[in-house]
């Protein structure tokens, strides 16, 4: 995803899937409908277009999210609230922090692809994040990124030994 959506919690760990929700500029009304059909272990994955002069959540959906299980947000768009969402443990992302709240008018939808931080995000998508960014994994190919990561992460610790061993392999870096 697009350095533009950051982490904004303290709480750097995210994982889970994705439950998408597109909204009309400024208003939260179908995220509120999301977190009806929420479960535990879901991400809240919210298109609001880039807008931020609005803030689509906050610590009262915050709240429903603590007590449905849904482990954090990512937003394209504002948020607000940082600090209590901090608080309660959840993992938020977003493009930017503003105080003002949203519309509940509608229009939205809810579990289609959406598009955020640059990446198309479906429902059901595994999302992983930390201090520097999110990572979309479509459902499909999870099994296939889990192999991926772990010989990425054999050849970084065959790298870093050479280079604590002051002994760097410039091949190594080129692969």
């Amino acid at each position: 995803m697009d350095g533009g959506i950051r982490l904004l919690t303290e709480r750097a760990a995210l994982l889970g899937n994705a439950l998408t929700v597109d909204v009309r500029s400024g208003d939260n009304l179908a995220v509120h409908r999301a977190l009806d059909e929420a479960r535990p272990g879901d991400v809240l994955v919210v298109n609001g277009h880039g807008d931020t002069t609005r803030a689509l959540v906050g610590d009262l959906i915050g709240e429903i999210m603590v007590n449905t299980g849904v482990t954090g947000a990512v937003v394209d768009g504002a948020v607000r609230d940082v600090r209590a969402l901090s608080e309660m443990g959840l993992t938020v992302y977003a493009r930017a922090i503003t105080p003002a709240g949203p519309f509940k008018d509608g229009p939205g939808a809810v579990g289609r692809p959406v598009a955020v931080g640059g990446m198309v995000v479906e429902a059901g998508d595994v999302l992983v994040g930390d201090a520097d960014g999110v990572v979309v994994v479509p459902r499909r190919r999870v099994r296939e990124a889990v192999e991926a990561v772990g010989g990425v992460a054999e050849k970084e610790d065959a790298l870093r030994g050479r280079i604590l061993a002051a002994r760097p392999d410039r091949a190594v870096v080129a692969r």
